[in-house]
């Protein structure tokens, strides 16, 4: 005698019932507690239902029905389409320079050119440091080389001024110096350090406007050699030169109204001057931080555009305008990464080269102001070798910088890729955004 099961009119248990008119093997109940109906996949036309439950299926697994119809004489198909994961359709890795390997969540998504050192698109910090270390790595002589011829120069002439100087100062050894030899050796020590600084601040200049050419080039796959890097830049020297006077006219300036209401504030307030001295100092230094930073990519526009040095400085003014602050932010920062890492390798191999030459000065038995030149040329070519490389890479900041500035303002990426095509996998004299690139303006939209 057969027992009926409560709540079942044919005897057989509530989850292994067939539905009527359905053959095959029962529907079990889904995990929620209810039976699945025939799927209505088998309806010709219709897609089928979603997942029942009320419940997505979880990651990686597919519903229990796919809305598939099976060839006649095969048992349904279930699961997910071939190719295809829970949530979406399954794409092949990606190529190097395509964003690295994984599957792409966004179809349709390409990732930017990059036919050189950068992407052209929009730069972030890393990017710009490690394109200009890769721009000046693939260019050396171009850039290393320059940076080296300069700052050697920087240095004979520093050392040559601080031989001439350092022989004037026996005077002081005498029992009783004159006013005139103190005036003569502070008159020599002023002459010294406005020199120095004039030849450094010019080499330093012309270092940054040349090697805008390699950097800049290297941003459409082009390599720069030495030789034709000082050729490229050679009709753009004058004009450099230009715009470093009126900047150091215009430094000038600003020094003699500085010291001159300084001196009315001393004569008119005596010991209350400092309260107008200090607030006038800290704002002159505020102003030239701000100012430098408007400029900072003038020497650029100057050599790629070809425009003359007002023309250059309103160009920075204008790529600069809403990026101060992270333009400021890229160059402060490279300053102090170039300056840390040039004095933690500068300072212990020129404290060894003055103790080295300091023993064999010490053992001579005439000891004078030419014993140290030694020391002296040996310190100045360890310091030159190094601020060289850290000018080099300076350089390339600066110059990627302001292809960056372009990028978000102008459109200046599409001008790039269009001049890499241009020139193929051949070397070429290119200059990027330069007058002569399809009929591109400076300052207007590329």
């Amino acid at each position: 005698m057969n027992e009926q099961v409560e709540g079942s009119p044919d005897g057989r248990p509530a989850d292994d019932r067939t539905p009527p008119g359905q053959t095959g093997p029962p529907v079990p109940a889904n995990p929620w507690g209810q039976p699945q109906g025939p799927s209505r996949a088998d309806t010709p036309g219709h897609p089928g239902p979603p997942p029942t439950g009320g419940f997505p299926p979880p990651y990686g697994q597919s519903a229990p029905h796919s809305g598939r119809t099976a060839p006649s004489g095969q048992p349904p198909q279930y699961g997910p389409p071939p190719g295809s994961h829970g949530w979406g359709t399954v794409h092949p890795p990606r190529g190097p320079g395509q964003g690295g390997p994984g599957f792409d969540r966004h179809p349709g998504y390409q990732a930017p050119p990059k036919p050189g050192v950068i992407p052209l698109r929009p730069l972030g910090l890393g990017e710009i440091l490690d394109g200009a270390f890769q721009a000046c790595r693939r260019n050396p002589l171009a850039t290393f080389g320059i940076a080296i011829l300069l700052q050697a120069v920087v240095a004979l002439v520093t050392v040559l001024l601080l031989g001439n100087f350092m022989s004037s100062l026996e005077v002081l050894e005498s029992a009783a110096p004159t006013e005139d030899d103190l005036i003569g050796v502070a008159a020599g020590l002023g002459a010294l350090a406005s020199v120095a600084g004039v030849v450094s601040g010019v080499a330093l200049l012309v270092l940054q406007g040349i090697l805008v050419i390699p950097i800049a080039r290297a941003v459409i796959n082009q390599k720069t050699t030495f030789g034709q890097a000082w050729r490229l830049a050679r009709g753009r020297i004058l004009p450099l030169l230009g715009f470093g006077l009126l900047a150091f006219a215009a430094s000038l300036v600003g020094l003699a109204l500085l010291v001159g209401i300084s001196a009315l504030a001393v004569v008119g307030l005596k010991e209350y001057s400092a309260l107008v001295i200090v607030p006038l100092v800290l704002g002159a230094i505020a102003a030239l931080v701000w100012v430098s930073t408007k400029l900072v990519v003038a020497p650029a526009a100057l050599m790629l555009e070809g425009t003359g040095p007002w023309t250059s400085i309103r160009r920075s003014w204008q790529l600069t305008r809403g990026n101060w602050w992270r333009t400021f932010g890229i160059v402060l920062l490279t300053s102090i990464i170039v300056s840390t890492i040039t004095s933690v390798i500068s300072a212990p191999l020129s404290f060894a080269v003055t103790l080295l030459f300091g023993f064999s000065t010490s053992a001579s038995a005439t000891p004078d102001a030419l014993d140290s030149l030694p020391v002296l040329a040996a310190s100045q070519a360890i310091t030159a070798l190094f601020t060289a490389v850290g000018y080099a890479f300076q350089a390339g900041v600066t110059s990627l910088l302001y292809v960056d500035l372009r990028i978000r303002r102008e459109g200046f990426d599409v001008v790039l890729m269009r001049e890499h095509e241009q020139a193929g996998a051949a070397t070429t004299d290119l200059l990027p955004g330069g007058t002569t690139s399809f009929g591109h303006q400076p300052g207007g939209p590329a």
